[in-house]
């Protein structure tokens, strides 16, 4: 017998390390080879010690041996597959708990639980989510089968308020990073006639006409709101 093919008998049907301690380790050798039954990794000391390692098939028959011999049998160790499964057999409730805990775990990972929305400061949080929710983008959702780049392409292009959008999504978080636009300052025409009004109350010392025509004079006029119209 190979040694993996050892190895793979000792593990599905269980091995037991020995110790036998006697006068006629050598008569309790011969016996066990007569009756068939194996020895693995014999070690003797000082003649009256002998350590080994037998299937657990056969530990039952190696006492009887032991008996006709005079000698003691002790068990130092038990490995295998049987041992395993008689060592966990009375926390099979545990083993069943932890594997449906394992499910569960597995299972709400694949849900959305929660949305963190950043670099907004005119559009609300609130229009936000509800863009993301007509796309799939909820908590408590499925984040199985969602098409990011399309999503964030299709808000972009619905909000004129938006200048950028991003979304990823680690784990059961989705992280939303928004860039406003900024709105064009409104352009007056030079030409288009209009009125200067002085916030507080004054004297006019000096004035300078680059176009249109003065309708005022310089220190005449003193009063709380100072009015100056220019015409074109």
């Amino acid at each position: 017998m190979s040694v993996l093919l050892k190895l793979f008998y000792m593990y599905i049907f269980g091995v037991v390390d020995i110790t036998v301690e006697g006068f006629f380790i050598e008569r309790f050798i011969n016996i066990c080879r007569n009756q068939e039954i194996i020895l693995w990794n014999l070690k003797v000391k000082n003649g009256t010690i002998l350590k080994a390692r037998i299937s657990k098939s056969d530990f039952k028959a190696i006492r009887h041996v032991a008996k006709k011999t005079s000698c003691r049998v002790s068990l130092d160790r038990k490995s295998g597959l049987p041992f395993v499964m008689k060592k966990y057999k009375k926390r099979k409730i545990f083993a069943i708990a932890l594997l449906v805990i394992a499910i569960f775990c597995f299972f709400i990972t694949r849900f959305i639980w929660n949305i963190e929305i950043t670099g907004n400061e005119k559009i609300s949080k609130e229009e936000i989510l509800s863009d993301l929710a007509k796309y799939g983008i909820q908590e408590g959702k499925l984040k199985t089968n969602l098409d990011l780049d399309k999503i964030k392409n299709e808000i972009r292009l619905s909000r004129d308020d938006l200048a950028w959008i991003g979304i990823d999504i680690e784990g059961t978080n989705v992280g939303v990073t928004v860039v406003e636009a900024k709105q064009e300052p409104e352009i007056v025409d030079e030409n288009t006639p209009c009125n200067i009004v002085a916030d507080k109350a004054g004297v006019i010392s000096k004035m300078v006409v680059r176009s249109g025509t003065a309708r005022v004079n310089v220190r005449r006029y003193c009063c709380l709101s100072v009015i100056c119209w220019l015409r074109v």
